[in-house]
């Protein structure tokens, strides 16, 4: 991780708040690179007045960040924050919202194992208790489970490797955005960091699945990694997910794709995959504990139900992702035989045992 530097240039936040982004939502004016990378650089080494740092991410939120902005910012947190650990693996990166989910069973560390027994290797990556919600995330069922969390990237790395999926712990990869989080905390709502945090991609994968609600927020961050200086990604493949996460909606869903030119972007009924339900049938109560015993159960067969079927098409999202399936349709059918020959336990298994 390179070490921030305190000198700076001439745009602090109050500036940018009086000259730039702080006239107002409608006529605020976009940044330009450098003054983007000045502000962040600035805010990772907690330079600005907490209530000038408060108006600046407020007004970013009313004028809506550009992908330049926004790959200005991911650049910089690469720099100065994130600390990189590559598996000798290409895994599948996933970028869900950090702050958690509060109402559906968690699917992801189901369907990233599944798909790791499938041989399409899988990262995640989250902290523990992010604002603004504060709910469960990756790290919290992976708890459940009995898996080891706290990891050094390299651990991380390492675990990928042995394992073919992977965790990485904010605070240890991304040390200067959790440095961040109090301040966070007292904004009372979601700021670009929530945004930028799930594209740190810390073990340099060369794809990108994440989530939208709509399809012109899937455009922004594909855009925002074509313009970064410091990712360089083959391939993204963003899907409409649940609260924010990287589990895809049951129901009509689309489903977003850019290979280094044009998006392309198609719909998916999930029903033709086997999830002919609807969202309110994957709630939980304890969306941790929960979601920890629905994975043990869907990987050892002891679960057959509309949560396998849930577990078995995000797997196939994550094995198209990739490409190593040229459909869904494939992508399931590896799916559903790594859980049937009992791989997908054996996998869980190694990752408890890591």
């Amino acid at each position: 991780m390179a070490e921030a530097t305190q000198s700076f240039g001439e745009w602090p936040l109050k500036r940018l708040m009086t000259e730039v982004v702080g006239t107002g939502h409608k006529s605020a004016d976009d940044m330009t690179r450098e003054q983007a990378r000045e502000a962040f650089r600035r805010i990772l080494a907690l330079e600005p007045d907490p209530t000038t740092l408060g108006a600046f991410w407020l007004a970013n939120r009313w004028k809506r960040n550009t992908p330049e902005e926004l790959a200005a910012y991911i650049d910089v947190m690469a720099e100065e924050s994130v600390v990189f650990a590559e598996p000798d693996c290409d895994p599948v990166d996933c970028g869900a919202n950090y702050d958690g989910k509060g109402r559906s069973a968690l699917l992801g560390v189901g369907a990233g194992l599944v798909a790791a027994a499938a041989g399409t290797p899988v990262v995640v990556h989250s902290g523990d208790r992010v604002p603004t919600q504060k709910q469960d995330a990756y790290k919290h069922v992976l708890d459940a489970l009995g898996v080891e969390t706290d990891l050094t990237p390299v651990e991380s790395a390492r675990m990928t490797d042995e394992v073919g999926f992977g965790f990485y712990y904010q605070p240890n990869c991304n040390p200067g955005v959790t440095g961040l989080e109090d301040r966070r905390d007292r904004m009372g709502v979601r700021t670009f960091v929530n945004t930028i945090e799930t594209l740190a991609n810390p073990a340099r994968a060369d794809v990108h699945l994440g989530s939208f609600y709509h399809l012109p927020y899937a455009k922004r961050i594909i855009d925002t990694f074509d313009a970064s200086e410091r990712y360089d990604l083959s391939r993204v493949v963003m899907f409409q997910g649940m609260e924010g996460y990287d589990d895809i909606r049951p129901g009509s869903t689309k489903v977003a794709v850019w290979d280094g030119g044009e998006l392309s972007d198609f719909d998916i009924e999930t029903a033709e995959y086997g999830m002919d339900f609807t969202s309110e049938d994957l709630a939980v109560d304890d969306v941790a504990d929960d979601s920890a015993a629905i994975t043990e159960a869907v990987l050892t067969g002891a679960r057959e139900d509309r949560f396998a079927d849930a577990v078995a098409v995000n797997a196939a999202v994550r094995i198209f992702a990739r490409d190593d399936a040229d459909t869904l349709e494939e992508g399931l059918e590896m799916a559903r035989a790594a859980i049937d020959d009992g791989s997908a336990a054996e996998t869980l298994e190694r990752l408890r045992a890591f």
